[in-house]
């Protein structure tokens, strides 16, 4: 193994590490952490410092990222670096975001699975994709789609974290705890609702590319472009509930309970797309 596979993401954990202490001191000046070493007040560096860490987070676990997947003139790919690319598109999100409004409630939040999520591919490096099956499309329909599955997954798990910050705000409004505390520090519920259609534009965009790229991909090895399986199917409605959210967000302001349960409805259909269709084929019609 390259040292530069060993460094690259080491380096990646522990920047994401540096930002999220940065964080915490951030929030430990709002009274979030009375354990936390907090900033002075009036020290608008520390933001600025969190995200500049961030930034070079990002570029060492990108290239730890494009370094694991071509390795010895191969492909490699597995569920550690899909993982960790969905990781990756989560903080560069956070990053973003994090230029306009303050959201280090939820960087102590994301930035230590990220730190993990940059070190399991030297664990788990993933599998060598053999000739036979790199097709021309196959791999960038493989990459793609893992990327579309991860981001909506995020955006659902966003959609958990909004339904939870709103019931708690009431039921913990006269609590102490830490809990209460890093709920009061998120950003206001609009921001979060912004971010995960954030998530769920950019999601819809890769599925989209994955479906195209597997009508292409399926004409090359099947013959035929569209194969109505189950998988398809259930791919299909996902995209199709997700594209339905996003124009009822554009035309008619769709927002709250609405594009939470839809949040959540498509990617429950889009699992099935994958966990249904292995269940189909390998518990009733007991193929592998």
């Amino acid at each position: 193994m390259s040292i530069l596979l060993v460094i690259a993401p080491a380096l990646a954990a522990l920047l994401y590490l540096l930002a999220w202490r940065r964080s915490l001191r951030a929030m430990g000046a709002a009274g979030w952490d009375a354990g936390a070493d907090p900033a002075p007040p009036g020290r608008p560096g520390v933001r600025e410092l969190g995200s500049a860490l961030m930034l070079a987070g990002l570029a060492a676990h990108g290239f730890a990222l494009h370094a694991g997947m071509r390795v010895d003139g191969g492909f490699h790919f597995g569920f550690a670096l899909a993982l960790s690319a969905t990781l990756w598109v989560g903080v560069l999100l956070l990053w973003f975001e994090g230029l306009s409004v303050r959201i280090e409630a939820l960087r102590v939040g994301v930035l230590p699975v990220a730190a993990v999520a940059a070190l399991l591919p030297l664990v788990f490096p993933g599998i060598v994709m053999t000739v036979e099956r790199s097709q021309p499309l196959f791999l960038p329909h493989l990459v793609v789609g893992t990327l579309a599955y991860g981001v909506l997954l995020l955006a659902a798990v966003h959609a958990l974290l909004m339904i939870a910050a709103s019931r708690a705000l009431h039921r913990l409004s006269r609590e102490s705890s830490p809990l209460a505390r890093w709920i009061e520090q998120l950003p206001a519920l609009m921001v979060l609702e912004r971010v995960l259609f954030r998530l769920i534009a950019l999601g819809f965009g890769l599925l989209t590319l994955t479906a195209l790229s597997g009508i292409v991909f399926s004409e090359e090895v099947f013959g035929r472009a569209l194969r109505l399986d189950h998988k398809t199917v259930f791919a299909l409605i996902a995209w199709a509930l997700f594209g339905a959210l996003l124009v009822g967000r554009r035309l008619w302001g769709w927002r709250g309970r609405t594009a939470l349960r839809l949040t959540l409805a498509g990617f429950g259909v889009l699992l099935l797309a994958y966990v249904g269709s292995r269940f189909v084929l390998e518990v009733i019609l007991r193929r592998v």
